[in-house]
């Protein structure tokens, strides 16, 4: 089951990544994941073996960013794929069935290319502008997502991301997209959780 609210951790250490997810995990999240940049392997081992502990505690799901390896070893419960990272079919062999597989993509095309590869849900965005992501493509807004979904007609989860906040909840669920995936405005005020949660569900 792919969850609506999707936590994306966020921190200047891997110890902040850590007290964040401690933090969204108290205040309910159900879904998170790790996603730590410019880490080495090791690190991102040693950190993930710490958030599966704590999102275990929680009955929470664990995603790892782009480290399917390290989704294995720590038994999280899948991976998100950037679009530079390795092809969904070959880590679905890897990791097997039971794993969950997310990949990103900014247009149709993407999106076409990760449902031939059978993901599980497609990351679709920018929403708006956001400073979480480095190079960012353009920004689609919900006419864009009205017109990708129009296109695909796909029962795959479409998941928003890109800057939104709460205000924006309510325009990109009736655009037709299945939830969001928050990193910024729930590390800010993770009080902002249980509102997220009431408008998604």
């Amino acid at each position: 089951m792919i969850h609506k609210l999707q936590y994306i951790s966020q921190g200047e250490t891997p110890k902040e990544h850590l007290e964040n997810i401690q933090k969204v995990c108290n205040a309910g999240a159900d879904w998170v994941q790790l996603r730590l940049k410019n880490s080495d392997t090791k690190t991102i081992l040693e950190t993930a073996k710490e958030a599966r502990e704590i999102t275990s505690r929680f009955k929470a799901k664990l995603i790892i960013n782009d480290h399917y390896t390290v989704a294995k070893e720590i038994k999280a419960d899948g991976v998100h794929l950037g679009k530079t990272d390795e092809c969904p079919s070959i880590v679905r062999v890897f990791l097997g069935a039971s794993y969950i597989i997310g990949g990103t993509a900014n247009t149709l095309e993407d999106c076409r290319n990760l449902l031939d590869k059978k993901v599980d849900y497609i990351g679709l965005g920018p929403y708006q502008f956001t400073k979480t992501k480095k190079n960012l493509s353009p920004v689609l807004g919900v006419e864009g997502y009205k017109n990708l979904l129009e296109e695909l007609q796909t029962e795959t989860p479409i998941i928003a991301i890109g800057g939104i906040v709460l205000d924006d909840v309510n325009k990109i669920i009736n655009a037709g997209i299945y939830g969001i995936a928050i990193s910024g405005a729930i590390t800010k005020n993770v009080s902002s959780i249980a509102k997220f949660q009431e408008i998604l569900n």
